[in-house]
């Protein structure tokens, strides 16, 4: 079931409300300039995961390129700073983990959970939810990557001038890129959704994406 674009900000509008009144701390969560090695760096093409193409094929409205081409790094703000914070753990608290597998009998289908999903799903729902309050979509990047397991792992790229951070459904705080202790291996390109680019040498032949145990 998906949750049209309107009422989903809608929702989160109102969930966030309550939290915002309570004057969060950007500051504390907020890194401060740029770090060694921000940004992660862009290698050769690769193929989209397996679970995405299917996704966009069901989806395609969701996979085109944006016609307002946004160039350069998303320019960040205390504002902006707290609406990732908001809506990474309001998601991450709005969504059970639970497997493509026990939900739809698939190893890979990617979709707008409603109240469970796996991993990549949780990817969707926050990059919708935060092109919804105004953030770039080519700055939101879908990212696979190996878990501290050599698990495969979704997460959401922020690409940004204070560089790359990720939002991950197993933590509410957001983190570097590169802080993250995952080996990072493949996502989209800012220009096209459809575009992949691998994020490591030795990786750059990954082609499929498989998760287990809900990607937690």
């Amino acid at each position: 079931m998906k949750i049209k674009t309107a009422v989903g900000a809608a929702i989160l509008g109102v969930s966030m409300s309550a939290s915002l009144a309570f004057g969060l701390d950007t500051a504390s969560r907020s890194p401060v300039g740029p770090a060694k090695s921000d940004s992660a760096i862009e290698y050769d093409k690769t193929l989209p995961p397996v679970g995405f193409v299917k996704f966009c094929a069901s989806n395609p409205q969701d996979c085109k390129a944006d016609g307002k081409l946004f160039v350069g790094k998303l320019a960040m703000s205390p504002d902006r700073w707290n609406q990732l914070y908001q809506v990474n753990s309001y998601v991450n608290g709005k969504i059970a983990p639970v497997s493509d597998k026990d939900l739809y009998g698939e190893a890979e289908y990617w979709t707008y959970p409603v109240d469970a999903g796996d991993c990549e799903d949780y990817v969707l729902l926050k990059k919708r939810y935060l092109e919804s309050l105004g953030f770039p979509a080519t700055a939101l990047l879908i990212t696979v990557v190996l878990d501290e397991k050599s698990e495969g792992h979704a997460v959401l790229t922020v690409a940004t001038d204070g560089g790359d951070f990720v939002l991950d459904n197993r933590r509410d705080d957001i983190l570097r890129w590169n802080d993250t202790k995952y080996t990072f291996l493949k996502r989209q390109t800012t220009r096209d959704p459809m575009r992949w680019v691998a994020l490591s040498k030795q990786k750059a032949e990954v082609t499929g994406f498989m998760t287990k145990g809900a990607g937690r």
